[in-house]
Order: C-alpha cells, then structure tokens, then sequence
C-alpha cells in the first residue's frame, strides 16, 4: 500500500497512523566491499534523495547516525562492509501547507519545543479531506517566522500525534535538530505517556498488561485489531491501572510502551473493555447495566456530554533536545470529560445509597 494510499484511509474516518511506522524514515545501508573511506554525510547524502548536508549534520549531531549500532558524527569516514543506519523525522512530501489562525493552548515553550494541549475534534496535520483547520495549520501561523515552519514541510515540527477524538498533550519541535533528536526518543519509546480513558465495564485487576500484536483486521481495513499469536502486525505492549470504579464503567490510566495506532483503543477492547463512546470500536452501544428506560436516557445523555472516544493524553515526559533536563509535563481533564465523569459520579453515588436503603 502506498502512503497516499494509507493516509486517504486514515483521514477519511480522521485517523491518524502509527506513530513509529508514519513519522519517521529509518534507513539502513551496508556499504560495499570496495567502497573508498568517505565523511559520512557526503556517503548518505550521495544515496538519499532530496537529502540536504545540513539535515544529515543534524541527524548526526542528534545522535541519530550509527555505524555497526554506534553513533557517529558527520566527519566519520565509511569504510568496507559498514551498517550504516538513520532515523528522520517524517521526509518532506510536495505539499504546500496555509498557516491559519487558529487559537493553540501553549502549556510551555521555549527556544526548541512546543507543549500544546490539543483539543479534542483536532486533526493534527492535513491530509485527505481536512486540508485546514488542523494542527499543523495552526502552528504555521503561529511560528511563521521560525525557519522550520517556512520550509515546505508536510508536517514541520511534528514528532508523535494523537486521534483527531483524542485530546491532551503534545510536543511539537521548534526546528530541525529538536525535531531529529525527539524523533529519536518516540523511535527508540524512551518518552514517557499516559493517558486516561473512560471504559465500559468493571475492569476485575486493579492494574495490569496488555501484549498483543495490533495490525489492521482483515474484515475491515479501516479497522485495527490484536493477533494474540503474533501472526501478523506489530508489537504492542500497554500498562493500565484502575482509577476509579462507577460499576458499569470504569475510569483507567494507561501507559504506553508503544505507540501503535488506536493502541489505547484496541488493546481495551481486546481486554473486553472499550472506551466509552468510541463509535469505531463499538463502545457507542449501551454495553453494561440495566435495561431500564431511564438508564437508557441516562446514557444517551454521558454520550451527549462527551460526543467522542472517552480518551486523554494525560502527560508526556522526555529528554529536552539540547539541555539534556528531563522534562514532564501534565494536563486537565478537558470539559467535556470533566463532565461525565461528574454525571456517572453521581449515577454511581445514587446507586449505592438505593441499594443500602434496600438493606
């Protein structure tokens, strides 16, 4: 499948791919038996197309340029039989992008990095059918007068990305070496990601792992979902916690240690507990509790207060790219999660006090 091809699918149902598979190029090249030594960058810069010396003294000043598994700097002279490898981020595309002002909520920034707390409803960068109104859109404008956001880049800045439905916390770079040297860390899955998310059910651990291949289903390519034996798809591991218990649904943290697309999603539903309100993954149906009318009314209205996957990005941690500090960073529940969390409080509240009044 070629990428146009995986992004009209992606963006059709605002999708967004796998974070490791679509943000970044990784190359790999075995240098042959008579090559003459060469500097490093001018070798890869000889075999990769519309490659720039400066992105590739980047790439290496970022530690991102290993030979035989160890980094190198630019100035490093290939010899015969070397493995030589490359992470990017993302390769430009021929695809001219249209800064809009669009309001971000700016949780930090400095010289380097951007923390933006994307709304939900958001696509993050354009593609198939949402050409504006995006994230990318918006930090263009915002950051038109940086270098790295007047170059015609598919997706300046961007590192790792969240569901158009799925809010909270991002990190965008500022320019080129932060951009290659986060890329790295989501690459390599040192950063640190939680999330919160609202599930249906009465999730039995108090906490727990979840391994499992994801890939996309064979029944519906619009779909992902888990392969137990490992048959087919990638590598997938989440950690979950119990936070709070309201009978039929159930509020958990996770924490990725892979960032595969819908991970969150699809690993919860595996485990027979899928996000409340997610209509890709069928937790839009009443799927635990009572078949009274007014309970009926009462979920029609928690659907009402939250119209999307009941799914945050909670907090982000990683390796500031040119002070070496590691950096955390956390974020509200947004409104609408706020509020039915609030309404299946008092649902639950009220449910204890009737049953122990029947006692």
């Amino acid at each position: 499948m070629s990428e146009d091809e995986f992004e009209n699918i992606e963006n059709e149902s605002g999708w967004e791919p796998d974070e490791d598979q679509e943000l970044y190029e990784h190359v790999r090249i075995v240098s042959e038996k008579g090559q003459v030594l060469l500097r490093i960058d001018k070798f890869l810069q000889n075999r990769l197309e519309h490659t720039s010396r400066s992105r590739l003294q980047n790439a290496a000043a970022a530690g991102n340029i290993h030979v035989n598994g160890k980094p190198v700097k630019s100035n490093y002279r290939v010899k015969p039989f070397d493995v030589v490898t490359v992470v990017f981020a993302h390769p430009p595309r021929d695809r001219e992008l249209k800064g809009e002002d669009i309001p971000l909520d700016i949780v930090y920034e400095d010289d380097d990095v951007i923390i933006i707390n994307k709304k939900p409803g958001m696509v993050v960068h354009p593609g198939f059918g949402n050409y504006s109104g995006t994230l990318i859109n918006a930090v263009l404008y915002h950051f038109q007068h940086l270098p790295l956001f007047q170059q015609k880049q598919p997706r300046p800045g961007l590192v790792h990305r969240l569901d158009k439905n799925t809010s909270g916390i991002m990190v965008l770079a500022k320019n080129e070496f932060a951009m290659t040297h986060l890329a790295r860390q989501f690459f390599d899955r040192t950063t640190k990601r939680r999330y919160v998310a609202l599930v249906w059910g009465d999730v039995k651990a108090e906490e727990g792992t979840i391994t499992g291949h994801i890939d996309r289903d064979i029944r519906d390519r619009k779909l992902f979902t888990v392969y137990p034996d490992g048959s087919q798809g990638r590598h997938a591991i989440t950690h979950y916690k119990v936070l709070e218990r309201f009978g039929y649904v159930t509020l958990v943290e996770c924490r990725l240690e892979t960032g595969r697309t819908h991970q969150i999603r699809v690993h919860m539903k595996y485990l027979g507990h899928p996000l409340f309100n997610d209509d890709t993954y069928g937790g839009d149906k009443i799927l635990k509790g009572t078949t009274f009318q007014s309970y009926k009314q009462f979920i029609q209205n928690c659907f009402e207060a939250i119209p999307r996957q009941s799914l945050h990005a909670k907090s982000l941690g990683f390796i500031h790219p040119v002070t070496g500090e590691e950096k955390h960073f956390d974020s509200e529940l947004p409104d609408d999660f706020k509020a039915v969390l609030l309404k299946w409080g008092n649902y639950f509240k009220n449910k204890i006090e009737i049953e122990q009044q029947k006692e």
